[in-house]
């Protein structure tokens, strides 16, 4: 289990598993936010970053979270969009969608532990932080 991972279960009390496709969910947000460049740097520092984007579920279409995100990003809601998006993901997971920024808390510190400033700085510009 990655350091990126353990921080979570710890951090979150999730299992590995929920740790794993919720933290795929984010980096998948941030592979479509980022340059293929900057996301190739980002995933260069987040060890099986691969791995984690398929253990992420398919966040599109299920129950009304999947609905309500697809009519919000229909209709340009950008941010919000992106937000009901990620709750219908982690509701697979099993997880509530306050666990979003829990997530995202953990996985941005490890970013800045890991590749720096500069890294975590363009991780913030893409979730609208």
């Amino acid at each position: 289990m990655s350091e990126l991972i353990q921080q979570l279960v710890s951090a979150a009390g999730v299992t590995e598993g929920q740790a794993e496709g919720g933290s795929g969910l984010l980096l998948k947000l941030l592979q479509d936010k980022l340059s293929a460049g900057d996301f190739s740097q980002l995933s260069a520092i987040i060890p099986n970053a691969s791995g984690l984007l398929e253990a992420a579920p398919d966040s599109g279409g299920g129950g009304l979270m999947g609905v309500l995100g697809g009519l919000v990003s229909s209709f340009g809601g950008g941010k919000l969009g992106d937000l009901a998006g990620l709750a219908a993901g982690f509701s697979k997971l099993g997880l509530n969608a306050d666990m979003i920024s829990q997530f995202s808390s953990v996985l941005l510190n490890y970013i800045q532990s890991q590749g720096g400033e500069g890294v975590a700085a363009l991780v913030k510009k893409a979730l609208g932080q």
